[in-house]
């Protein structure tokens, strides 16, 4: 590996890497929905005991693996084995297809807004059918080099976490100016309480805490190495923490969650704080519909290749064919992405098909993200305990404490997640069929076949390797 270009990375460099990759205000009004403002002392304490510590994870992965470039395979192959680091790599690719579904309805809300100044809504087909559209331009796209994309992103990223600190300062000042918050600020309003429902939807709090995994392969990258990066991307973390927090204590001082929805949420907080300093709603909303348009489409149009990318260049060649992994002019494997897309599409009409509204659909999809995200951080985990069980001696300039906290600390991380991940697979008063349709057969169908794949790419491997042994070498 090349160590010319390293160390290029300068501290505001990471942090905004780590915004762009951590934060989006959305979650603050997924998670307000559900959990009201108890949400806000949920999202510090995921921040302090759950991101920061899964920080560490990820750094002292990327330390033992200096010569690594592909990240999550090779993190997970020592410690687990071949086919668990193909199948956690599988997962990195597969958690995406549901972000689509409950992205792809945030766009046409945004759009609606930068367009029209308010949203337009549709029917959970009539969404799921534009939806197949904008991931049919956004793969096109993705596909064709958008190299720009993470420069505007990154930029849009940092006027969102503007946005958000407008936002804060507005509505304090509101309070502090002695408004009635249009739904009571008290400390029984943000008391959790603790149940199988919360802990399912707990997992959206973990899904908008999560991200380091990205941010962490730049490691080496860094200036100031190791110690400059975990400093960095900790306080990231926390300044992360904190925007989440009070923009969710925050979040229901102009509008009343109950009025709330998941596609066009944000917009409608800020139009409501528009209404109460008297200013234009149509400019406000049209300004905000432009942001968070420009944000959640970037966002679409870089992840539409990335994990696709990630994925099928980073595992041993021979698991997939080679036209499969075969890279376009622009170092993107073309044909795996549409197949990707092709695979979306189902995944948006079965649950459009079974939801009244455009709401219930996003409440489905939303749930399903968020359950899907904790596969890879369940196999990053899993690897760390048995990276500190049994390859402790691997040499590495970071470590999260002994083999002992460290263990102990991930082993509590991960019951919360397996529990997480249960409780929001089997949501509470949910359709059954729907669940086992939905939420049970995409794992179990995905995976399924993912194993199933590579037990034949095993089996066709020994079949060459007994080929090659039975035939004589010419002299």
């Amino acid at each position: 590996m090349s160590e010319t270009n390293r160390g290029t990375i300068g501290k505001f460099a990471l942090l905004a890497l780590t915004f762009s990759a951590v934060f989006g205000p959305r979650n603050i009004v997924n998670n307000n929905i559900e959990l009201g403002l108890s949400s806000a002392p949920i999202f510090l304490l995921a921040t302090i005991f759950y991101f920061i510590p899964f920080v560490f994870i990820i750094a002292e992965f990327v330390s033992a693996n200096k010569n690594s470039e592909s990240g999550l395979y090779d993190w997970l192959k020592t410690p687990l084995g071949e086919r668990a680091a193909y199948l956690g790599s599988f997962t990195y690719f597969f958690v995406n297809l549901f972000w689509f579904t409950s992205l792809l309805p945030n766009v046409i809300a945004f759009a609606s807004y930068a367009m029209l100044g308010y949203e337009q809504v549709f029917s959970p087909l009539t969404t799921a059918v534009i939806s197949t559209a904008l991931f049919a331009l956004a793969t096109y796209v993705s596909t064709h080099g958008a190299s720009w994309l993470g420069k505007i992103t990154s930029v849009v990223a940092s006027v969102v976490v503007g946005l958000m600190l407008v936002y804060i300062v507005l509505a304090g000042g509101a309070l502090a100016g002695g408004l009635q918050p249009a739904d009571p600020i008290t400390l029984e309003t943000m008391t959790p309480t603790i149940n199988w429902a919360t802990l399912g939807i707990m997992c959206w709090i973990f899904q908008a805490a999560g991200g380091a995994e990205s941010v962490a392969v730049y490691l080496n990258d860094v200036k100031g190495g190791a110690k400059t990066f975990i400093r960095m991307i900790i306080a990231a973390g926390l300044f992360i923490g904190l925007i989440y927090a009070s923009s969710s204590l925050l979040i229901n001082v102009f509008v009343p969650r109950a009025e709330l929805t998941f596609t066009g949420g944000m917009a409608e907080v800020f139009i409501g704080l528009a209404q109460h300093y008297g200013l234009s709603t149509a400019i406000v909303g049209r300004v905000v519909g432009v942001v968070l348009f420009i944000s959640v489409f970037g966002s679409l149009l870089m992840w539409s290749a990335t994990p696709v990318k990630v994925h099928f260049s980073e595992i041993p060649k021979g698991i997939y064919g080679e036209k499969t992994t075969e890279l376009n002019s622009y170092g993107v494997p073309e044909r795996a992405a549409w197949a990707q897309f092709f695979i979306v599409i189902p995944l948006m009409f079965i649950p459009a098909l079974g939801s009244e509204t455009a709401q219930d659909l996003m409440s489905t999809t939303v749930n399903m993200t968020a359950a899907t995200a904790m596969l890879p951080p369940i196999f990053i985990m899993a690897a760390y305990i048995m990276l500190r069980r049994n390859h402790d001696h691997l040499e590495r300039d970071f470590r999260m404490g002994s083999a002992k906290v460290g263990i102990a600390i991930t082993m509590m991380l991960l019951s919360i997640f397996v529990i997480g991940f249960l409780a929001a697979t089997f949501p509470t008063g949910s359709d059954i069929v729907q669940v086992l349709l939905y939420n049970v057969s995409g794992v179990v169908i995905f995976l399924g076949a993912a194993n199933l794949w590579y037990s034949h790419y095993l089996k066709k491997a020994q079949r060459s390797e007994v080929v090659e042994q039975a035939t004589p070498a010419h002299i």
